[in-house]
């Protein structure tokens, strides 16, 4: 026994999981254990919290809801190491691995609610609904008999109806326009693939565009197709866009950079007191060595977001425009427990090619950092980018870099306020854009239903005058711009209005994006450069 409890000394994370373990199936198990020794309590070891579980075991006066407790406590303890340490209970467990994993049990339909019901975008070819019948424009009224029209069903509250066990059957009512009753589709669900990639297309001849939303175990091989499609449509230079990009699997970065970096060129190395050191280096089998790469960044790109904008910038590859990112430069590790819940353990930390750490202080401000952010005008100016002088590296070419706290672009870009007045928020707030476009859909459904090129929609919308339509719309809806207001704003509200609508044709995102990209200043900053 003395041997046991010295492993738990030299290692105190080995109690920690079994604690957890315990827990998550039955504090039982804990107590009889606990019940075996009376532990003393010593300074900076876990043997002073299970003394006391060991008293409220035995000695508590009402019987103890061990699981209840146990799922609270967890990830109060967690979140007392690190930000990103966490719990995760089953269904949350459940939920994030799909996101990750690349796909999902489900129907396969994307869909929007503009105002009280859930109408369909996009059916993903070869999946269910598409095999059932199901069309982009029809409005989703039952699920297996219950009414999710004009409920005020939140989103998630129609997911979880509409997935299930794959093999498994779910009914679906749907409105379709121009049928007068309710049409009825039996779906078989099954595995519905979850696309990293947003979209891949040309800007103008040369200069190609990939929007990437996660790191999924499929970024790779969807990003090398993208690349193989471009390609052939001429692409040399690449803009890759990493907004909001908040990481995923820590591989799929590094088979990303190693794609650009030639042979030996450092990736990334991670380190933790119970890591060693550990290099990722390129191989040289990267097939995108020849092109030029620029890669947009903000606050909301971090981990391996974070990894791959490092390499490349850090191995002076190529250049990182935007905003400054997040600065996570932790690394978690997964561990399951047997009833399906597990914790996500920061085991260490990852530094970029020039050795620094862009793990932002833990301070109490962590959560808030990106309100600050606004506060102390980093938005707006890049002399308002707080670094830190102890930390700054130099790049092979002699540029500096700095840790601390994210990565720092080479060009940036503030926020576009330009057109944004009182009007202008107050239709982005009641979301008019969003539920005029839907409308404006419906209404034109048969044509937008048959357009298959950029060239077509742009015909189409030469046709189409939504300007006078949308001011009675936002009138009907208690809103109307005061004198000036329309002419400043008028031209952001018709590219939106534009891109929603485009998402409404079977272009999707390959309309969306271009669309709404006219206007991105960090796309203009990017071609620009």
């Amino acid at each position: 026994m003395n041997s046991f409890i010295n492993r738990f000394k030299t290692n105190p994370w080995l109690i920690i999981i079994i604690i957890f373990l315990l827990g998550a199936v039955s504090y039982k198990y804990l107590s009889a254990f606990l019940a075996d020794r009376e532990l003393s309590i010593r300074e900076n070891r876990w043997d002073k919290l299970m003394l006391v579980l060991s008293q409220v075991d035995k000695n508590y006066v009402d019987t103890v809801d061990y699981r209840q407790i146990t799922e609270q406590s967890i990830p109060y303890l967690l979140e007392k190491l690190d930000p990103h340490s966490v719990y995760l209970a089953p269904e949350e467990l459940k939920s994030a691995d799909e996101q990750l994993q690349g796909n999902f049990d489900g129907i396969g339909i994307q869909f929007n609610v503009p105002n009280d019901s859930a109408v369909v975008i996009n059916v993903i070819p070869g999946g269910p609904s598409e095999r059932a019948g199901i069309l982009s424009g029809d409005r989703l009224v039952r699920v297996n008999g219950e009414v999710v029209a004009g409920v005020k069903m939140n989103q998630d509250s129609l997911v979880s109806r509409l997935r299930g066990k794959s093999g498994s059957m779910v009914k679906v009512d749907v409105k379709r326009y121009g049928v007068k009753d309710l049409v009825s589709f039996d779906i078989k669900r099954d595995k519905i693939p979850v696309k990293s990639v947003d979209v891949a297309f040309m800007i103008n001849d040369t200069l190609g565009y990939i929007k990437l939303s996660k790191f999924t175990r499929t970024s790779h091989k969807e990003f090398m197709e993208s690349i193989l499609k471009l390609r052939s449509e001429g692409m040399k230079s690449l803009i890759f866009d990493l907004r909001g990009n908040s990481g995923g699997y820590l591989d799929q970065a590094l088979l990303l950079s190693n794609e650009f970096l030639n042979k030996g060129e450092l990736i990334v190395y991670m380190q933790g007191t119970h890591r060693p050191r550990q290099d990722f280096h390129a191989d040289n089998t990267g097939k995108c060595r020849d092109l030029s790469i620029k890669v947009i960044i903000d606050e909301g790109s971090a981990s391996s977001s974070e990894i791959f904008a490092g390499a490349i910038q850090d191995n002076d590859r190529g250049i990182v425009v935007g905003r400054r990112s997040f600065g996570k430069g932790l690394v978690q590790e997964p561990i399951y427990f047997s009833d399906n819940s597990g914790i996500r353990l920061t085991v260490a930390r990852f530094y970029t090619p020039t050795g620094r750490s862009i793990q932002k202080p833990y301070d109490k401000n962590y959560r808030d950092d990106i309100i600050e952010r606004y506060r102390h005008g980093e938005m707006m100016s890049a002399d308002s980018i707080r670094k830190n002088d102890s930390l700054v590296y130099t790049t092979p070419k002699g540029k500096l870099v700095y840790g601390g706290g994210g990565i720092t672009p080479d060009i940036f870009v503030p926020i576009d306020t330009t057109g944004v007045n009182p009007f202008f928020v107050m239709v982005s707030n009641m979301g008019l854009t969003f539920r005029f476009s839907a409308s404006m859909a419906d209404e034109y459904r048969p044509v937008l239903n048959g357009i298959k090129s950029m060239e077509e929609l742009n015909k189409f919308f030469s046709k189409v005058n939504f300007e006078e339509r949308f001011l009675n719309f936002a009138k009907t809806n208690g809103i109307a711009p005061r004198k000036g207001e329309w002419e400043e704003c008028g031209y952001l509200i018709n590219n939106h209005i534009r891109a929603f609508i485009g998402r409404y044709t079977p272009l999707d995102d390959n309309a969306f994006y271009p669309i709404l990209l006219e206007l991105d200043n960090m796309v203009l900053a990017a071609i620009g450069q």
